[in-house]
């Protein structure tokens, strides 16, 4: 489907944990209820975790490689996870005939400093989830993770993807 302009409507910004987006079953009714919200009127920014204990089961076997792997690595390895749970969301949603777009953090404009696995956002520049939204896509972010100014994968800590989501309403003015 084809998505229609849409510059006037509001946006809303919503957050899904990873027990939400935990199996391909819980996906799906996630995009059913993205898809429900952008029927009714309004641009939609999802923001998603990692799947149920993927974050965990990385950092498991990250320790099984290295007893102490460096924080840039870690952050390497971790953002993997919610890259996995917006492209399966981006999928999921184009099924329903709902266009989507699944961007990382640093693709969102979310900048950090430069402290590996406990960043923290300076700011935030959303120019192509506004693109997106504006050409009438859904737009699906990892949370938990931004780019320093060094062009480094960062990642927020716990909570992150809270604080994605926070950071990007307030960004975008949305609700």
């Amino acid at each position: 489907e084809k998505p229609e302009p849409s510059s006037e409507k509001p946006i809303v910004v919503q957050k899904y944990g990873g027990s939400s987006v935990a199996t391909p079953e819980r996906l799906r009714q996630v995009a059913e209820r993205v898809a429900q919200t952008q029927k009714s009127g309004v641009r939609v920014v999802v923001v998603v975790s990692a799947m149920g204990k993927t974050t965990d089961e990385l950092i498991a076997l990250a320790k099984s490689v290295s007893e102490n792997p460096s924080r840039r690595e870690l952050d390497m390895l971790l953002s993997c996870g919610e890259r996995i749970s917006m492209a399966l969301l981006a999928m999921a949603l184009s099924e329903l005939g709902v266009p989507a777009i699944s961007f990382t953090g640093s693709q969102s404009g979310i900048l950090t400093n430069d402290r590996h696995s406990g960043a923290r956002i300076i700011e935030v520049r959303p120019v192509r989830i506004q693109d997106e939204l504006e050409r009438g896509y859904v737009v699906i972010v990892a949370g938990f993770q931004g780019m320093s100014y060094k062009r480094e994968i960062t990642t927020l800590g716990r909570g992150g993807s809270d604080t994605t989501a926070v950071a990007l309403a307030a960004a975008l003015g949305a609700s």
